[in-house]
This record gives C-alpha cells, structure tokens and sequence, in this order.
C-alpha cells in the first residue's frame, strides 16, 4: 500500500493495458480515475469493482481524448492528480501515400497531444501537492520502426520526446515523467485478432502467436498487462525517485536487436 492517499488518473483505462495499470495502482492503494471515450454502465462497473477489491476510491469520468479541452478537463474534474499515466491510444495501419489524413489527425490527437494536454493541467496540481509521477505509455515502437504504421510510431516517438522534455523541466522537483515501452501485450483486442489471422494464414493460433504477432519479440512471450502495470507502480515508488525522463522496455528483448 505504497501509494495510499494518492490519486491516479489513468486515461483510456477501461480495458487492456490502461485497466491493468489502474488495477496494479489501486493494488498498491492508490485511488483511481478511469476514463475512456464512452460512458456505459459497464464502464462505471468496473470503477466499483476496483473499489471493491482493492478498497480505494476508484470512478469512472468520460473523456474524448481526441478534443483538447475534454482532455484537460478529465483532470480538472478528477480535482486531484498526483499520478498520471497517459495510455489512451488507438491504430491504423496503411502506407504513407494511401493513409487518410483523418487517421492521421486522430491517432496523433488521441496518442500523443492528449498526453501534452493532460500534463499541463496535472503539472501544477503536482507541484501544489509537493510530488508527482507522470508515466507515459509509449510502445517499442517508440523507439523504433514498422512499415506502415507511420502516425501510430511517429505518435509513439513523440511521446518518448515529450517524457524527456517534461522529465528535464521538473528535475529539481520532487516529479519525475517516464515512458514505459511495451511490445505485445495479450489484451482482449490483440486475442480477438488471433482467431481470424490464423484463418487468414491457415495456421494454428499458437503458430500465429509465435510467426506472426511475437515475430520481432525474441522471448516469443507476450508481455501481461499486469507486467506493465506493475512497471508503473515501481516507477511510482521511492526507488525510482532519480529515474526521469528515460525509458523502459517491457517487450521481451525486441528493442535489444
């Protein structure tokens, strides 16, 4: 319970990576803030669950991460904000010259000026509050490169800038800005894949795990989101107080190639 008393507000956070890390704050006894683009019943279920099972303060507030002022107003309206873990992110995969710019405009909205947004606001409700932890879900593709996916990795890059910057203009404070840099992670949406790729390639699914999705992964496991959630609790803690404007990989050796 390391992190009690604080508050986490974790952006796109009501499945898969985001839901795990929010689970692994509430685990070490932070309260939490989900949020996601909708506003279901389902979605505030899942705040009172996480109240329930880890007896924190946990609610649900509705954002569209694509609109500036909704970002900035999510932590606004979460009043406070010791911790703040920019995940929300979505895809789309196309070459250069035939990707529609209205991909283009919302994948860099969601995955990376949300983040830039979020982060103005948090800032000074960090520097009242005499502390603070910014973790920033970036990806392997952060710090390298695919074919075809050019606004998901240029997004992706940007948030590793953006972690180094803010990391260096709060390095006299008690606050410290990192990305974290997943490979494959086994959430719903990459298991939902597994079936019809195997289809599509005539394979097993264990064959499309290995060849096809873990192929750039040497460990040829995925990371857990639990791993990844438990990454930011550390990054959150005491020992990672002088750890600050860098990143971490959680990918099973793939930027190691």
């Amino acid at each position: 319970m390391q992190l009690k008393g604080k508050t986490a507000v974790i952006t796109g956070s009501n499945s898969g990576i985001g839901l795990g890390v929010a689970r692994e704050l509430a685990r070490a006894g932070a309260n939490v803030v989900l949020n996601s683009f909708t506003d279901r019943d389902e979605d505030h279920a899942i705040a009172r669950e996480i109240a329930d099972t880890f007896g924190v303060t946990a609610r649900y507030i509705k954002a569209d991460l694509s609109k500036a002022d909704e970002a900035r107003a999510l932590v606004e309206q979460a009043g406070a904000c010791d911790i703040l873990v920019n995940n929300a992110g979505i895809q789309h995969v196309a070459p250069v010259d035939e990707f529609p710019t209205e991909k283009w405009d919302a994948i860099i909205a969601i995955n990376l000026s949300s983040a830039f947004h979020t982060t103005a606001v948090a800032l000074p409700m960090m520097r009242k509050a005499g502390w603070g932890r910014i973790v920033n879900i970036a990806s392997a593709h952060g710090l390298t490169a695919s074919p075809y996916k050019s606004a998901y990795i240029a997004a992706k890059h940007g948030i590793v800038g953006l972690s180094k910057t803010v990391g260096l203009e709060t390095a006299r404070e008690p606050i410290t800005c990192n990305a974290i840099c997943p490979g494959y992670v086994l959430t719903p949406l990459v298991e939902a894949q597994i079936p019809d790729t195997a289809k599509k390639y005539d394979m097993s699914e264990d064959e499309v795990k290995q060849k096809v999705i873990l192929e750039r992964q040497p460990s040829k496991e995925f990371a857990t989101v639990e791993q990844v959630g438990g990454t930011a609790v550390f990054l959150c803690s005491d020992a990672a107080a002088q750890i600050t404007g860098t990143t971490i990989s959680v990918d099973g050796g793939w930027t190691a190639l």
